[in-house]
């Protein structure tokens, strides 16, 4: 076989062992061609693979201590029960209310010159004695002449703004120590081909939330918000997996 056709045989194979990689990634799309994305099936969230139960500083626990012909117990952090999520498994609806906006802008300039002369007019008298040394036409007035200069300028810029107002009901996954309750709440809605995915997670307290069993997004303590979703138009916005791999592995 000659050069050229074990060469364009050597590329063919390439190009089908490529292929068949990222066939392989991609059954799952082919299958569902035509088809409406699934929707997850509900589940515990804490039985989720990589979840871990939350750890958060804890003060002292307090003996619970009833005072004699009173109705009121120590520790205790209301007097009338309501429908407040309080246990786990409970609902809170989590008011979920993103609107951030950020301008950054920054410049930095440096510059910097330097230089520098040497010269040997007299050395006690052997000034004519450097020609020998390094070269006859050496001119001890003139041994050394330097000059250096360096600059540097950036600049860079933030331009963000988000904005995010829905509402998802969450579960009671933990009741911690103190009283606070360790939440995770997930929301998806099908529209055509795209699904659209809310997830929300963190710390609340019991009195942050309110008389209607709601609580705002911003008293949330570590809190984790993501929106997203997942279709036909989320995949033709993403990049093919080829030039995912090329940004990835290229240095320039």
């Amino acid at each position: 076989m000659s050069a050229p056709r074990r060469l364009s045989a050597r590329f063919l194979a390439a190009t089908l062992l490529a292929g068949g990689l990222t066939a392989c990634g991609s059954l799952d799309r082919v299958s569902s061609i035509g088809k409406a994305p699934a929707l997850s099936a509900i589940e515990d969230p804490t039985a989720q693979a990589g979840y871990k139960p939350v750890q958060m500083p804890m003060p002292q626990p307090e003996p619970v201590a009833y005072a004699p012909n009173s109705l009121w117990r120590q520790g205790a952090r209301g007097f009338f029960k309501d429908q407040r999520a309080r246990n786990i498994g409970d609902l809170v609806t989590v008011k979920v209310k993103v609107t951030d906006k950020a301008n950054i802008d920054n410049a930095t300039k440096r510059s910097r010159a330097a230089g520098d002369k040497l010269g040997l007019t007299n050395i006690f008298g052997f000034e004519n004695e450097v020609g020998k040394v390094l070269n006859d036409k050496t001119d001890p007035g003139s041994l050394l002449d330097a000059n250096s200069s360096s600059s540097s300028a950036g600049a860079g810029s933030v331009r963000r703004s988000e904005e995010l107002i829905t509402s998802v009901a969450a579960v009671v996954t933990q009741l911690l120590p103190n009283g606070n309750l360790v939440i995770e709440g997930k929301q998806e809605i099908r529209v055509n081909f795209e699904i659209r995915e809310l997830i929300v997670g963190g710390v609340i307290r019991p009195e942050d939330i309110d008389s209607d069993n709601t609580i705002d997004s911003a008293k949330i303590a570590q809190a984790r918000i993501a929106y997203g979703g997942r279709g036909q138009i989320t995949d033709v916005q993403q990049p093919r997996y080829g030039q995912q791999m090329m940004d990835i592995v290229l240095p320039f």
